[in-house]
């Protein structure tokens, strides 16, 4: 895991590496890049199209579709690394009586920006029965819509490293057989590299509601993190209704980044 580096040390390095091209992809629109971007080596495969989910995963070399057995629909996809551990998860559920149904896996940009016009253009209710139509201030409206659904071009699910389990209600986790298994997953999830993102915020944690549904494949998306918060700007998050508005409520540090400090590791 690649760790955040002390002021100190960062300035040596950048200092360091100013006088030699580290050879990685930078963002062609903006002048002003993060130091930490010049001291980290990324993957190739690793670009800000990825990671804002600029590609099909249907065609994509890493990914591969999920077999209906493990998910309640046909079409979706994960990393093909990632699905592996799910499937090594799924069995041991099942060993002790828990069967674990992916709801929503790997969505694209084009896929988000349609669940997130929807909510903005009122189409789909928010919380509470709003419409997000009435909302005529665009800050707050973004702001309600956040509280479950992510931007455009900011989402865990473009990475293919994270899925939602059984139900996208919290209520479901406290009560009967919904408690057990996500007790379960607290207890053996991290056995194969999964974690909860958005946990409850007692913490301080910011950005999205607690989501007891949502989980990480930590091999993979915690490099993701690190890249978005190296190469990330919210001016770069744009192409949907309501855009506008990243920059008011700082969509990288509140939202990509706020997630639980268990899966920084």
């Amino acid at each position: 895991m690649v760790k955040m580096l002390n002021m100190a040390s960062l300035l040596m390095l950048f200092i360091a590496t100013s006088l030699v091209s580290c050879g990685e992809k930078k963002f062609q629109q903006f002048d002003s890049i993060d130091p930490i971007a010049e001291v980290i080596q990324f993957p190739d495969w690793i670009s800000n199209e990825y990671v804002t989910g600029d590609f099909d995963p249907g065609i994509h070399s890493d990914f591969e579709i999920i077999e209906r057995k493990y998910a309640d629909r046909e079409g979706l996809y994960l990393r093909k690394d990632t699905y592996a551990a799910f499937q090594q998860m799924f069995l041991a559920a099942q060993k002790e009586g828990h069967t674990l149904i992916i709801k929503s896996a790997t969505r694209n940009f084009d896929y988000q920006k349609g669940i997130w016009e929807r909510k903005w253009t009122g189409k789909t209710l928010l919380e509470g029965g709003i419409n997000g139509a009435d909302m005529v201030n665009p800050e707050a409206r973004a702001r309600k819509i956040l509280l479950y659904s992510s931007m455009p071009g900011t989402s865990r699910h473009h990475w293919g490293t994270d899925i939602d389990l059984n139900s996208f209600n919290n209520d479901y986790f406290k009560k009967g057989a919904g408690v057990k298994l996500y007790q379960w997953m607290l207890k053996n999830a991290s056995s194969f590299g999964f974690c909860q993102p958005y946990s409850n915020k007692v913490d301080g944690r910011t950005g999205y509601e607690e989501e007891c549904w949502h989980w990480s494949y930590l091999p993979i998306s915690e490099l993701l993190t690190e890249y978005s918060r190296a190469n990330l700007k919210n001016e770069m998050i744009q192409g949907f209704s309501g855009s506008e508005t990243a920059l008011k409520v700082d969509m990288v540090n509140n939202y990509v980044l706020g997630i639980n400090t268990e899966c920084l590791k």
